[in-house]
């Protein structure tokens, strides 16, 4: 990594602003700022019960999905941070994508992997 170098790590709560003051043999980053996002739980965002819709076919209602107020928030704080996610592995720029196409639609196996063991759906 050339000296000079900003890396951004990010999560749906923090980021953190890295400088490399170093070279490629003896990287030395050092944080340059952060910012984290306040967000309560989401019992503390909304108390809203989950609604129930008219099928609209006859006299039945379908439930409706309580919204997930803590998540809405993480994801909102992410799409502030980036408008490009960069995944690397070894070294190694595996993909690069939008964050949205990258957590939708990743393209490769590696990224498939890593993916499938941060995120809790």
């Amino acid at each position: 990594m050339k000296n000079g170098t900003w890396v951004v790590v990010a999560d749906g709560r923090k980021v953190l602003y890295l400088h490399n003051h170093g070279d490629n043999d003896f990287i030395d980053l050092r944080v340059l700022d952060h910012r984290e996002q306040v967000n309560p739980p989401t019992r503390d965002q909304g108390t809203d019960q989950p609604g129930r819709a008219y099928d609209g076919t006859g006299p039945g209602r379908s439930a409706m999905e309580a919204a997930d107020w803590h998540q809405i928030a993480e994801d909102r704080f992410a799409r502030q941070v980036a408008d490009r996610v960069v995944f690397m592995d070894h070294g190694r720029i595996v993909e690069e994508a939008p964050p949205t196409e990258f957590f939708a639609r990743p393209r490769h196996e590696r990224t498939r992997l890593f993916l499938s063991q941060i995120l809790h759906h």
